[in-house]
């Protein structure tokens, strides 16, 4: 049986997640959950799914969720704090880790299980946008395994054989990620004047939470899967397309030199890459429902279009400028959304800011993280002062 860590547990990975480990007790048992500050929530799904370990984020919380344990006669250990999350990622209680933690904060967890020699199941994108090539290294040192859960990249991977082999070697021409457009898919730079967070957050075909919902309505989200193709699969940013693909039903597909297009469909619903990513290298009952090709609306695709939505062409910009380029993306990025869901930066100056921090700290070599970390942080006090100036 195997043991599974779901960092991030009360967010829509995590659910999705705890929903196929349920469908398969004599397979899988969740026996670490963290959550950030949803006290409430992950008490919950300890109440549902009886972990050894609970973890909360938010330390002036753990007395809260020990309570309301205590009064649902659950027993687990508590704990508290972003070191606890890392500690639970490396230790023995698990021998799956499933990183789901939105943005940067994931990192340090991410790389302990990989560095622990964990299945890791990685749902943050977001560690490896910023530390690709460490959190490669992290898993050939710890001697464990890498399976993506993005739709996308699970796509992909399940496309490729092996998974993951080198495209210099394997024949392949190009991947070719798709997306579905967003919620502002078609509309002119004008008509996204006056765009509102709820508005940014109504997503047409996937329920996610509203910083990536964000991302997929700036196209930054598919950017950022971009720089995650290309350290997943060895791709330059010349051989990764991105196609608009309204239906989503085609999460991506690799074209080989030879021709052949090889393509993985389904349903768009996430339990079909996490069932997977979960059970790999065999297959189990995900809980989605056979796509019915002969009932769907025909499938289409087109040309993203960079000059609206212009933060899908500054992550190929920052990929191809190297080194902590991608950190320094997603660290703006990071900060802008924050401020656009907080109503204080109109949808469009979202990529504004992002261009700012890239043209004020171009791009310097990937030390360790350390360096990483630091640089992280300067690149969010520069969006802090764009901000400042912008408002």
């Amino acid at each position: 049986m195997k043991k599974v860590a779901v960092l991030g547990a009360t967010g829509s990975i995590g659910g999705n997640t705890l929903d196929v480990i349920a469908r398969h007790p004599q397979r899988f048992r969740a026996t670490v959950l963290t959550a950030n500050r949803q006290v409430a929530a992950l008490a919950e799904l300890c109440v549902r799914h009886r972990p050894e370990l609970a973890v909360i984020a938010d330390p002036a919380l753990e007395g809260e969720l020990s309570r309301r344990l205590a009064a649902a006669g659950v027993r687990c250990d508590v704990a508290s704090g972003h070191q606890a999350i890392t500690d639970a990622a490396a230790g023995t209680l698990c021998d799956t880790v499933v990183a789901a933690i939105v943005g940067a904060a994931g990192l340090d967890s991410t790389l302990a299980a990989a560095q622990a020699g964990k299945h890791l199941l990685l749902a943050n994108k977001e560690s490896i946008v910023m530390a690709g090539a460490l959190l490669l290294e992290a898993v050939r040192v710890g001697g464990g395994a890498l399976v993506p859960v993005d739709s996308e990249h699970n796509a992909v991977f399940q496309c490729l054989p092996g998974g993951r082999p080198e495209l210099t070697r394997s024949g392949v021409r190009r991947l070719i990620l798709t997306a579905s457009g967003g919620p502002f898919r078609g509309r002119t730079r004008a008509e996204l004047a006056g765009i509102t967070p709820d508005q940014a957050c109504k997503h047409p075909n996937w329920v996610m939470g509203r910083k990536i919902s964000v991302d997929s309505a700036t196209l930054m989200n598919k950017g950022l899967e971009v720089i995650e193709a290309h350290h997943l699969f060895g791709a330059p940013a010349d051989a990764i397309d991105v196609l608009v693909h309204p239906q989503s039903l085609v999460h991506s597909m690799v074209e080989y030199v030879d021709g052949s297009v090889l393509a993985q469909l389904g349903n768009p619903d996430m339990r079909t890459a996490i069932a997977h990513a979960l059970a790999w290298p065999e297959r189990v009952e995900s809980g989605v429902p056979s796509l019915d090709l002969a009932a769907c609306a025909p499938l289409a695709f087109e040309a993203p279009d960079l000059s609206t939505f212009r933060c899908l062409a500054l992550a190929y910009q920052a990929l191809r400028a190297g080194g902590d380029s991608p950190a320094i993306l997603n660290a703006a990025n990071e900060v802008a959304v924050e401020a656009f869901l907080a109503g204080a930066l109109p949808f469009l100056s979202i990529a504004d800011v992002v261009e700012s921090v890239l043209t004020e700290l171009p791009g310097q070599a990937v030390v360790d993280v350390g360096a990483l970390c630091e640089r992280d942080r300067i690149a969010r006090a520069s969006a802090r002062r764009v901000l400042q100036h912008a408002c």
